[in-house]
């Protein structure tokens, strides 16, 4: 009975069977091209991918209100479930799907295909649609080694975003198990820069402390990592010391203060900074014997830039502290010294000429030099000779130019150092112009050295060591300064001058000392090789504090005190034209130095020294060019002292 029910039933169960089957063939032969005919579909990456496969949500009756939006994981997961569950542990998870990265959905790429969205090259267009701020992370990119690289030299294996941070599996930079924390990115970069690392890792100082505890720089720390630039170049060069100094911030500083820092800082690209001293892969404590700074091996060190050093050279210190008593005591001295002679001769001079100024102006105000400023008589005297005249122009010619070529040096971090540089043609430019200059001083000292000599020991003249025509300061100079603070302080009456006075007589044998001191200790700093030879290194150190010391020392002396002394102190203002012209009038010379006038009357020669006045192109070409060597000098004072007063040496 059972078994004709069983085989009557047959034929229902097929059909059944048959029907179930049929319904998602039925379901997945939807002709999409009927309503969507406005729909292309060109992907590369999915050539045989039909719509029902990534569009799983879809039957032949479908509304597209009704339809619920796909997920990644519903539309993608169903092939690409590891990278699904990557993309989940990433940053990116919950924030960027798949088609944010890979472009349009029906035209997806290979991702090795260079039209690809995700390709090396269309990864920085891409990524930096969403990290687009701060701006150095694209831009950056775009103009550092590796985007140039990449974008510019056409090199396809040159690193784009996924190569440092990944593709699906992106983590935050800084969490330990990404590929670009302080602990694994060297290995990053060493999957490129193998030698560099191997060099890092084992010879240098910052990569045996990241194998120990893995703490110290890392190679993003020094060249960045976006911004990664040709560390060859002056701009890479010049920002290292200070990338070098946020660590070392003792050895920052006085390596700015040094002619290294100084130089390189105002351009000077072969200037030594940290890297070329300490090796950049291979820095080591300068006790271990493999250290390039290392006693055994500074000599080899030195010599990539200077020839034929000697052992003594070697031992010159390039982070010397002269305020340190204890880096080397005898510069530590000769830096109290030299201090002690700037803030002296400035302190004196700066309350003696205030003292002066306002008994000027008073004096000014109350018609005291009417009689001497006037020249009423037409009369002048002969008070310099043409040698004498040509002389002074040598003088502060050269003077000028070391000066405009020095202080940009030694203030090199103020604002205007760079451009007074750039105006005269660059770093090797100024280095040219300050020894031409240096070598007119040298000759001018000679020359009048010898005239000296020739007059005193050879002609036999008198009074060239003592007497009233003498620049000896001898004892009635002493009385004339206590004469003059007297009448400063409306005490007595200005005192009787001869042919030099007290302040001539300084600004005279200052430039005997300036050039003896700022001369030789220049020449130690010109030609370190030879005066090694016989001397310490420790005298370059000692040598760079006299040069500087001394050249502030000198030319704030003669911008602001001399030019008071001679041009700017009211009765002669705007300018005093005697030493262009070697001219005097009559009745000045009589007021000023009553002693010479009387004692030229008394011995008859008085007629002998009378001329004509300066004729209109003679006071012309004077104030011309006085007026130039007069606005330079006051430009370089108002510098000098914003510099000091900004940044405090």
């Amino acid at each position: 009975m059972t078994t004709p029910v069983r085989f009557a039933s047959l034929p229902f169960a097929v059909l059944a069977s048959l029907f179930l089957v049929t319904i998602p063939a039925v379901a997945q032969d939807i002709d999409c091209a009927e309503c969507h005919e406005d729909v292309h579909f060109a992907s590369p990456a999915h050539p045989d991918v039909t719509c029902q496969e990534c569009h799983t949500n879809v039957t032949a009756e479908h509304e597209d209100a009704d339809l619920e939006p796909l997920s990644d994981a519903d539309s993608c997961g169903e092939c690409h479930g590891s990278v699904m569950r990557s993309m989940g542990r990433s940053i990116h998870g919950g924030e960027a799907g798949c088609n944010d990265c890979h472009g349009a959905p029906h035209e997806i790429h290979e991702v090795g295909d260079r039209a690809s969205a995700v390709s090396a090259v269309n990864q920085i267009q891409n990524c930096g649609a969403c990290h687009d701020e701060p701006a150095e992370l694209i831009d950056g990119y775009l103009t550092s080694e590796h985007g140039k690289a990449l974008l510019l030299s056409g090199l396809n294996n040159a690193p784009s975003c996924s190569d440092c941070h990944g593709d699906h599996r992106i983590l935050e930079v800084d969490k330990s198990r990404a590929p670009t924390s302080h602990e694994k990115s060297p290995e990053l970069c060493g999957s490129c820069h193998g030698l560099l690392l191997e060099d890092w890792k084992n010879m240098s100082a910052h990569g045996l402390a990241w194998q120990e505890e893995k703490e110290g720089p890392v190679c993003v720390d020094c060249h960045s990592s976006h911004m990664i630039g040709d560390p060859t170049t002056y701009d890479a060069r010049h920002e290292s010391a200070a990338n070098c100094g946020g660590c070392h911030e003792e050895y920052l500083t006085s390596f700015r203060d040094s002619f290294h820092g100084k130089a390189l800082h105002l351009g000077l690209s072969e200037g030594a900074t940290c890297a070329d001293c300490h090796t950049p892969h291979k820095n080591l404590a300068a006790d271990d014997p493999n250290s390039s700074v290392h006693p055994d091996n500074v000599m080899a060190t030195c010599g990539q830039c200077h020839d034929d050093i000697t052992p003594a050279f070697a031992t010159f210190d390039p982070h010397n502290d002269p305020t340190n008593p204890e880096d080397n005591y005898a510069v530590y001295i000769i830096w109290l010294f030299m201090t002690g002679l700037l803030i002296g001769v400035f302190a004196f001079f700066g309350v003696h000429d205030l003292l002066w100024l306002q008994r000027s102006l008073v004096g000014v105000m109350r018609g005291e030099f009417d009689d001497e400023r006037r020249g009423a008589s037409g009369k002048y005297i002969q008070r310099f000779r043409r040698k004498n005249m040509r002389m002074h122009v040598v003088i502060i010619t050269t003077f000028m130019l070391l000066a405009l070529t020095g202080l940009p040096l030694k203030f090199n971090a103020a604002p205007w150092a760079q451009t007074l540089v750039d105006v005269l043609g660059g770093i090797d430019s100024t280095r040219f112009i300050h020894r031409i200059a240096a070598i007119g001083t040298f000759g001018y000292m000679i020359v009048h050295i010898l005239d000296v000599f020739i007059r005193a020991f050879i002609r036999g003249e008198r009074g060239m060591f003592w007497g009233p025509n003498s620049m000896t300061p001898q004892p009635k100079d002493l009385s004339d300064f206590v004469g003059n603070i007297k009448y400063f302080l409306y005490m007595g009456e200005r005192p009787p001058g001869d042919r030099w006075t007290y302040f001539e007589k300084f600004d005279y044998l200052a430039v005997f000392w300036g050039v003896m001191i700022i001369g030789l200790s220049g020449l130690f700093l010109w030609f370190p090789d030879f005066f090694t030879s016989f001397l310490p290194g420790w005298t370059l150190n000692a040598a760079q504090v006299i040069h500087s010391d001394e050249a502030l020392l000198a030319t704030g002396f003669i911008f602001v005190f001399h030019f008071f002394h001679t041009h700017l102190r009211p009765e002669s203002f705007p300018m005093d034209l005697v030493v262009f012209t070697g001219k005097m009038s009559l009745e000045r010379f009589k007021s000023e130095r009553p002693l010479e006038y009387q004692r030229l009357v008394d011995s008859g020669e008085l007629e002998d020294h009378l001329v004509e006045g300066p004729n209109p192109r003679q006071r012309r070409d004077a104030y011309l060019f006085g007026s130039i060597f007069l606005i330079l000098g006051i430009m370089l004072a108002i510098f000098m002292i914003w510099a000091l007063l900004t940044q405090g040496h």
